[in-house]
């Protein structure tokens, strides 16, 4: 905040050099700070001070005040430090307003009987600052908005934001400077602890191990963290403002979380759902996403809040065990269709004969052995059964539907109920894992129905249409009791499992009247792996 008093008294006594003290550092090498300080010290030379500006006295029958003192009233009564002085032909009166006392502790008379005080009371740090924008002021006639700081009579810090001007004659000359401080310290004690706690937040971020990433409402990145970094290879400057889907390489997943946002945004629940990324040396990390939307006091969006785990070598972990889950599940099937299948006819044979020899013989044993030898084919019929389910023929790109008509059957012999298989039309499936996993998902849905909702009626359904296939399986059974994620059955996890591999998703509605599993999935496309 220059003041004209302060400056043209520092010329004038010999115990402050104005030149050595603030105007040196800013000496340039165009000598355009010699030339503020010529004007400067033209400026001071006739320049006195007074408490106030020169106030005409009012006229004997005038019952108010002059407009001078009119102003002059209005101006104390303003919470600001205000300061005029008038620099006209080199004849000049110095003012401040009696704020000064409330905001630095000096009164008006101490700080306007020693004309350096100011520059004396400028914080150290501020000091280069101010004499370089306090220089320009009187070279160019600019107005000067800036904050400083101040020390007061007590040694406590003020904050300024100061606005200045010098005013000029028509033909140039300095006419006089005025200008107002505004005491802003509070504002800058409540800036200061948004900072620490945006520090706190930032180290949070950075500290934890999941992605997080801060959306717009028109969702574009404004913060990234360090996780995000690490596991992308893309730093924060690299992705600020740009569409968080720009980061997923393929269009029907950058389609899916786009759809996901807008979920939010409408206020409906999403849940987890995973998404493949594209680091920067091209590989890809599948990421278990969960959204939220954050916002204001009158439910406006403001932002975005994605939060992101890096399931990438659990899926993989996942998938190998699944892999061995598998190849063990076709050895038993193989073993009890070769093995014990063979072993259990051979008995059969022999029991048939047994029986015919005591038949021929009139024993009455003969009626206990055709019990047996027809107990023992249904144990054959059972590990046909048994062997058919843990290895169906899925090869085929029909091998789908015949497999899932083939347990509607086994379902209707071995437990008795109503189980029925529905296609609208052909879907055929040529890759045999993709087909192995949507008929153990319907096998799983079946059993839970049979298991845990007492089911006596089951469907399933499976619809072609054209670019994505529908897998259904509902029941009338008693419904399932909702649980959260991290306590559901295992069967419902490797379910939702299954279904991700196959690049799809799979939704559980149960009630009283019995329970929907839906899995939605791509054809032709029916599964994508993450990069090794």
């Amino acid at each position: 905040m220059p003041n004209s008093n302060l400056l043209g008294s520092a010329f004038s006594r010999p115990a402050f050099d104005l030149r050595e003290e603030v105007l040196n550092p800013l000496l340039d090498e165009n000598g355009i700070i010699g030339q503020a300080e010529a004007i400067l010290a033209e400026l001071a030379r006739g320049i006195s001070v007074d408490r106030y500006p020169p106030i005409s006295a009012p006229h004997p029958s005038e019952p108010t005040p002059d407009p001078e003192a009119r102003y002059r009233a209005l101006v104390e009564q303003i919470p600001a430090v205000v300061f005029i002085a008038d620099l006209d032909q080199c004849i000049g009166q110095a003012y401040i307003s009696p704020h000064i006392e409330v905001t630095l502790g000096f009164s008006r008379e101490e700080w306007l009987e020693d004309p350096i005080r100011w520059y004396q009371q400028i914080h150290p740090d501020d000091k280069e600052r101010w004499s370089r924008e306090a220089a320009e002021v009187f070279l160019t006639g600019k107005a000067i908005r800036s904050c400083y700081r101040v020390i007061a009579c007590d040694g406590h810090v003020v904050w300024f934001q100061c606005e200045a001007k010098v005013v000029l004659h028509d033909d140039g000359r300095p006419w006089f400077i005025h200008g107002i401080a505004f005491d802003i310290t509070e504002l800058k004690r409540t800036e200061e602890a948004l900072q620490e706690e945006r520090n706190v937040a930032s180290a949070i971020l950075d500290s934890i191990g999941t992605l997080v990433v801060v959306l717009d409402p028109r969702m574009r990145i404004v913060r990234f963290n360090r996780v995000c970094e690490e596991t992308t290879g893309y730093s924060f400057a690299d992705v600020r403002s740009r569409f968080i889907w720009d980061l997923m390489s393929l269009p029907d997943q950058a389609e899916r979380f786009h759809n996901a946002l807008q979920e939010v945004q409408d206020g409906r629940v999403v849940q987890d759902f995973e998404i493949a990324w594209e680091n920067r040396a091209g590989a890809h990390r599948l990421i278990s996403w969960s959204l939220t939307a954050l916002r204001g006091a009158k439910g406006d969006l403001q932002y975005f809040i994605a939060a992101g785990t890096d399931v990438t070598v659990r899926k993989r972990l996942e998938t190998a065990v699944m892999e061995v889950s598998g190849r063990e599940q076709r050895r038993i099937g193989q073993d009890l269709h070769d093995g014990l299948g063979q072993l259990l006819t051979g008995v059969a044979f022999m029991s048939k004969v047994q029986e015919q020899r005591l038949a021929e013989k009139g024993a009455p044993e003969a009626t206990e052995a055709s019990k047996i030898v027809r107990l023992v084919n249904e144990a054959i019929h059972k590990a046909r059964e048994l062997s058919r389910g843990l290895m169906p023929g899925l090869a085929e790109p029909n091998g789908l539907m015949s497999s899932l008509e083939q347990l509607t059957h086994e379902i209707r012999e071995v437990f008795g109920v109503s189980c029925r298989f529905y296609s609208d039309e052909p879907l055929l499936i040529h890759d045999a894992a993709v087909s192995s996993h949507l008929y153990h998902i319907a096998q799983e849905a079946v059993s839970n129905a049979i298991k845990h909702g007492q089911a006596k009626q089951i469907e399933i359904d499976l619809r072609n249409r054209g670019t994505s296939g529908i897998l259904i399986v509902r029941d009338n059974g008693s419904g399932i009791v909702p649980a959260p994620r991290e306590r559901s059955g295992m069967g419902l996890d490797i379910m939702r499992h299954r279904a991700t591999m196959v690049g799809g998703s799979l939704a559980i509605e149960s009630d009283w009247r019995g329970t929907t599993v839906t899995c939605r999935f791509p054809l032709g496309a029916e599964h994508r792996e993450t990069d090794h």
